[in-house]
C-alpha cells in the first residue's frame, strides 16, 4: 500500500453507503448517511509510552471495525477513498456475521 500512517494512526476503507432502507426503499444521495463502519487497510506501528516503550495497537489488518461519525480524516490516494484515524477512535471490531452484514 503507498499509504503507511505513523505512530498509533490506522488506516480504513469505509464501507459502501446504504443505497436501500430495510424495507427495500431508495435512498437518495442526499439521504445517505456517512457509514461509520469499515475494513483496517494498514496500521501504524503503535504509540510510544513515556517509559519509551511502544504501545501495540488493538485491531489487525483485515479487521471490520466501527468509528465515530465525525472521527478521522478523509484522504484519497490513487483514487480510492480512505479514512486515517487514531487508535482512540475506534469503537469497536466486529466479529462474524455482524463484519460481514451490510458490506
Amino acid at each position: 500500500m503507498a499509504l503507511q500512517p505513523l505512530h498509533d494512526r490506522i488506516v480504513v476503507e469505509a464501507a459502501a453507503k446504504e443505497e436501500k432502507t430495510a424495507g427495500g426503499i431508495i435512498l437518495p444521495d442526499t439521504a445517505q448517511e456517512k457509514p461509520l463502519k469499515g475494513t483496517v487497510i494498514a496500521t501504524g506501528p503503535g504509540k510510544r509510552l513515556d517509559s519509551g516503550k511502544l504501545a501495540p495497537i488493538g485491531v489487525n489488518v483485515g479487521d471490520v471495525v466501527l468509528y465515530g461519525k465525525y472521527s478521522g480524516t478523509e484522504v484519497s490516494v490513487d483514487g480510492k477513498d480512505y479514512i486515517i484515524l487514531r487508535a482512540d477512535d475506534i469503537l469497536a471490531v466486529l466479529e462474524g456475521a455482524l463484519a460481514g452484514a451490510g458490506k
